[in-house]
């Protein structure tokens, strides 16, 4: 059976002594040898010299690209392929739909091309999105499944200068594969102290007392305020920004309560705050003040029915999204008493009808949404949305990501090794496939000595996905859409933890990737329960190949591999060696893997692509039983 193959990634490395050890800031050392002992692989180190050295440790060789049957009858060259050309290899061109910050254009104009280009109708949006790489928003520009379909494969990524992403179509940017990145944390400080600002200055009528006397007037009387002490706020939602009005809040010596079905309660026990349920928070609350995104289980959650369930004179404070609330159902309110004030920086249409009766009452307090217009807010919201950009047009892993898996920085640095594995293991997987049935079942075994809490899995399982789904898609597959794509091709991953003796220092001591229900282009990959199984470590940082079915080997997981099965005899080395050697196919390392049947599997670590006429060669030596080139 033929084998197919991708194009490769970079060159190989060797590899030395066996370690489990993930990076390390020193490289271990390159010098040749041999191990011995039949239990273990024999890992063999081959210079680069084309000249015979006085000892069988040092070799060389060089390949090319080809792959042969078990019974040497068949063999076929190996195209390298880019299936979907992309813009990567391009100077990225990033459009700015909305004001921006100095210092961020000047992080945006040092990476690619910068395009700045306000007030955009739709159609105008659609017009040029094509010609782009990134696009970003703030809150003002719509990124609909229209603007995804006219990018036509080449936006990679939408970044939303703030926290919200309810402009942004989540679903379509998946399974376009953009991802979408948010600028969350630097703008929390001003949102919340706009927050307080709002409440502190509805309390005392500030915004009337100021149009009255502006006005010519003196109405003292007419403006009393409330106090805030002793006062019970309710802050609904215990984010970022919600936590930072609990503490400030907290300081001018109001009684606050919290719900957010998804806050741990020692957080918010930290900063004295209690969680409670949504009608108790809205029942006994003197104060609201609203921090959840817009979602469709929060659309207009503030209604009819929550207004009359809520203490009456209550005071309301928005800083969150307008369409939380039913803009008339709080003007009924209002009129009714139920609500005493309210004050809003945002609504549901900005900027809203100048005839709008909330606009006009005059218990309602308004800002043009300004939650995050303070001059330090503006240009650090401009700095975190360029950086997180430039990162995702980089290809690195992005902690603001809003629509792949979200992992904490810390989780991410820890992980990085381990992405690279699990990508290597899914590509490696996919290429030892034969048949035409297709993939729908894979599991994924992940050996750890850490609690099963401990380790977040989610990250990898979708670098697996991707690494099984790119090679035989012809679409456009990243870390975004990979989980969704598999879904759509009825690929089934389960994932399975087992716990080892090794150090907890490490999250993964071994990934193991098993195919089910498919025909092996290499018998030798298939296990005892008759999937094609695979496993690989991270070794001074590199990813590792140390188990292809019942074999145990040692392999870099980098570049051409080629794999031979064959009876364990002496001369097996230097018979493939010298035919790659002797048709300048250089060797970048070689390892040898047995088993107690007699049975040896050797693996070639090679420079190019080896042509027909080498593998052919190869096919034809003594006792290799089947043998199968792999591009990685």
């Amino acid at each position: 059976m033929a084998s197919s193959s991708i194009k490769a990634i970079s060159p190989f490395k060797a590899s030395s002594s066996p370690s489990t050890q993930p990076p390390s800031s020193s490289k271990p050392s390159l010098l040749s040898f041999l191990h011995t002992s039949s239990s273990n692989p024999i890992s063999l180190k081959l210079s680069h010299s084309h000249s015979h050295a006085h000892n069988s440790h040092s070799h060389s060789f060089l390949i090319t690209n080809v792959l042969k049957t078990a019974d040497s009858s068949e063999t076929s060259v190996s195209k390298s392929q880019n299936l979907k050309p992309t813009s990567s290899d391009l100077t990225p061109t990033i459009l700015v739909s909305e004001k921006l910050g100095e210092a961020g254009l000047q992080v945006l104009r040092g990476f690619g091309n910068l395009e700045c280009a306000y007030n955009l109708s739709p159609e105008e949006l659609c017009a040029k999105i094509s010609t782009c790489d990134a696009l970003i928003v703030r809150s003002g520009t719509k990124v609909t499944r229209q603007v995804f379909e006219a990018a036509k494969g080449r936006l990679k990524v939408v970044g939303r200068a703030g926290v919200g992403i309810d402009n942004v179509d989540l679903q379509a940017a998946t399974e376009f594969g953009c991802l979408v990145v948010n600028a969350p944390t630097a703008n929390t400080v001003a949102a919340a102290e706009h927050g307080i600002a709002l409440l502190t200055a509805m309390s005392r009528n500030v915004a009337q007392a100021d149009a009255s006397i502006k006005a010519g007037k003196w109405l003292r009387n007419k403006y009393v305020g409330v106090s805030l002490v002793g006062k019970t706020l309710a802050v609904m939602g215990f984010g970022k920004v919600g936590s930072e009005v609990a503490r400030r809040a907290k300081g001018l010596g109001m009684n606050v309560i919290s719900h957010d079905p998804y806050a741990p309660a020692d957080r918010a026990r930290a900063v004295g705050v209690d969680l409670v349920s949504f009608e108790q928070a809205i029942a006994t609350a003197d104060f609201i003040s609203l921090h959840m995104p817009l979602t469709p289980a929060t659309a207009k959650v503030f209604n009819d029915e929550t207004f009359a369930k809520m203490k009456k004179g209550v005071r309301i404070i928005n800083v969150a999204r307008g369409g939380v609330i039913d803009e008339d159902a709080l003007v009924r309110a209002l009129e009714s008493g139920v609500v005493a004030q309210a004050a809003l920086d945002v609504f549901t249409e900005e900027p809203p009808p100048k005839d709008s009766k909330l606009v006009q009452h005059e218990n309602v307090t308004l800002t043009p949404h300004l939650g995050a217009s303070t001059k330090e807010a503006q240009e650090g919201v401009a700095i975190e949305i360029a950086e997180a950009v430039v990162g995702a047009l980089k290809g690195e892993l992005s902690a603001t990501a809003v629509n792949a898996p979200m992992v904490p920085p810390e989780v991410l640095s820890e992980l990085s090794p381990y992405v690279v594995l699990a990508e290597k293991l899914g590509k490696l997987a996919v290429q030892l496939v034969a048949g035409g049935n297709g993939i729908t079942s894979v599991r994924v075994v992940y050996k750890s000595a850490r609690d099963p809490d401990d380790l977040d899995t989610r990250l990898l399982r979708a670098m697996i996905t991707k690494g099984i789904i790119e090679p035989i898609s012809a679409s456009f597959i990243n870390l975004v859409n990979a989980d969704f794509v598999a879904k759509q091709k009825g690929l089934r991953i389960s994932e399975e933890r087992v716990a080892v003796d090794s150090s907890p220092g490490f999250p993964v001591d071994s990934i193991q990737v098993q195919i089910y229900n498919v025909e092996s282009k290499f018998a030798s990959s298939v296990s005892e329960s008759g999937s094609i199984s695979i496993e690989g470590k991270v070794k001074y940082g590199e990813p590792h190949l140390t188990c292809l079915g019942s074999f145990g080997v040692d392999v870099s997981l980098e570049g051409n591999l080629i794999l031979c099965r064959q009876v364990d005899q002496p001369g097996m080395i230097g018979r493939v060696g010298n035919i790659l050697g002797n048709d300048n196919v250089n060797v970048s390392f070689m390892s040898v893997g047995r088993t107690v049947q007699k049975k040896a599997l050797m693996a070639i670590g090679v420079d190019e692509e080896p042509n027909k006429r080498t593998l052919e060669k190869i096919g034809k030596v003594p006792d290799i039983e089947e043998f199968v080139f792999l591009n990685l």
